[in-house]
């Protein structure tokens, strides 16, 4: 009968099932990540099978035909938020893809894992390109700095980190956003698109604290090396502006639902309390994995303002 996965994979398996009985000879796979801990959490099986429980239609899941009845101006954020999350969520399908492309299939639960979460994103690229589009219009702007964030995480060559930096930095501070444009949506088809998104986007969180946390547990050392990690991208980053302004705005435009000055400043207190609630997050989750209160107030502080 199948067991759990060994310590290590052997190369000379190739594409084997595990558990099977390998005969010599055949060719070896090419695989980067063959040592179990540097890849597996125990969760992972239970992850995965409520991923391929939970795939949804775009075509069924939201009802396009419900109508949209935005005024032009939020209808605009709506739009730059969308052109935002589409490039977000194209960056967090090529990680596990790349991720997946280099993992030994013995480990075949995590390799599935990250088949669906890379389905998962691109079920959100469809969405959010679907609703920045709805209205007839051209999609918002997409910053070079926004896009120079997200290459640092294309740019990161190792399982765990890439891991870390996308899912438990950056996909958990996007639960808080992606639950802060659910909640002001001013439209169903906005509110269906956040609400979808958030419920898979919250098993990729799952994922990458799982797998951090059983890393650091084997090994306390790797801390220094998940700091690392952050204080690298947060010094390439020094020179870029951050968030898209056209974002930020969108963002208190969005909340605040008018132009009116009163309006705008309940929009921006809700964003800023939204950057704090973003700040809590990734301390309690940095807390989680094995960091002290104060090196994980540190790190969170040191995440990109970019978001992810």
């Amino acid at each position: 009968a199948d067991g759990p996965p060994d310590e290590r994979a052997d190369p000379r398996w190739g594409l084997a099932a595990r558990g099977a009985l390998v005969e010599a000879g055949g060719p070896p796979i090419g695989a980067e990540w063959t040592e179990r801990e540097h890849v597996w959490a125990d969760v992972a099986p239970r992850l995965y099978a409520a991923a391929a429980a939970s795939q949804w239609d775009p075509a069924t899941a939201v009802d396009w035909t419900a109508a949209l009845n935005v005024p032009d101006e939020i209808e605009r954020a709506v739009v730059q938020l969308m052109t935002y999350l589409v490039e977000n969520e194209q960056a967090a399908l090529i990680i596990p893809a790349r991720l997946l492309s280099q993992l030994h299939p013995h480990f075949r639960e995590v390799m599935q894992l990250l088949a669906t979460q890379a389905a998962d994103e691109a079920r959100h690229v469809e969405v959010f390109t679907r609703r920045g589009l709805l209205s007839g219009g051209p999609l918002g702007t997409s910053s070079a700095g926004g896009r120079a964030s997200l290459q640092t995480l294309l740019a990161e060559p190792d399982f765990t980190t890439a891991s870390f930096l996308l899912s438990v930095l950056g996909e958990g501070t996007f639960l808080d956003l992606l639950r802060f444009i659910h909640e002001h949506a001013p439209d169903k088809v906005t509110a269906d698109v956040a609400r979808l998104a958030v419920r898979d986007e919250a098993r990729h969180v799952a994922f990458g604290v799982a797998h951090t946390a059983h890393l650091v547990a084997t090994d306390k050392s790797y801390l220094g090396v998940l700091r690392q990690s952050v204080e690298r991208r947060h010094a390439a980053l020094l020179d870029t502006a951050g968030l898209n302004t056209e974002v930020f705005d969108s963002l208190v435009l969005l909340a605040a639902g008018s132009w009116e000055p009163a309006a705008i400043s309940r929009g921006w207190r809700a964003v800023r309390d939204l950057q704090a609630s973003m700040d809590e997050g990734r301390r309690r989750r940095l807390a989680y994995i094995g960091f002290p209160d104060d090196e994980a107030a540190e790190l969170s502080a040191l995440h990109t303002r970019n978001f992810m």
